[in-house]
């Protein structure tokens, strides 16, 4: 009886000593977030490749080694985010998270307009306001309504082998994220 009472003691202890040092951890791990990587790399609507060796190697590298990355900071404060790309790819797929690197929307070539690249994100009450009249240059678009004001956009993008790095360097060149402001 008084083993299993050391053994519990014991335990507790360890617990206690693993809570503190995961407490005293936390803050050096949040400061080091996608969030605030792409904060103190790049400015909002900035489009920002992802790799090893992009930006003094703050910004992650993606795992799969067949697909590059580029992403952006976006407020939709600031309007409605058009994220668009001129050319074709074996495959793209484009995602929205939220600051705290939650995924509230993704779509991909497959489900997109054409096969092309032509997304805008906006709020409940950018819809509106677009829905009385579309722009011209929206005509092709996919909306996205979300509830999120400021997010991240990532887009990836499929390099079967060697010869389309540059198909898939000229879809990236022409990426474009830029806030819309909506009359």
């Amino acid at each position: 009886m008084l083993r299993l009472l050391y053994a519990l003691l014991l335990g507790l202890l360890g617990a206690g000593i693993v809570h503190i040092a995961i407490l005293f951890m936390l803050p050096a791990h949040s400061e080091r977030d996608i969030w605030s990587r792409l904060s103190a790399a790049a400015p909002p609507y900035a489009m920002v490749r992802l790799g090893p060796n992009r930006l003094g190697g703050e910004i992650p590298a993606p795992v799969n080694p067949f697909l590059t990355a580029a992403a952006c900071r976006f407020d939709l404060a600031d309007g409605p985010v058009h994220v668009e790309a001129e050319g074709a790819v074996p495959f793209w797929s484009m995602s929205i998270y939220d600051s705290n690197g939650l995924n509230v929307f993704s779509i991909s070539d497959r489900t997109a307009a054409d096969g092309a690249l032509d997304v805008v994100a906006l709020d409940p009450g950018q819809m509106q306001r677009i829905r009385g009249e579309l722009p011209a240059e929206f005509a092709q678009s996919v909306f996205i309504e979300t509830g999120v004001e400021e997010g991240i956009v990532l887009v990836r993008a499929f390099v079967p082998d060697e010869t389309w790095q540059g198909v898939v360097g000229r879809f990236f060149s022409g990426l474009s994220c830029t806030p819309r402001p909506v009359g």
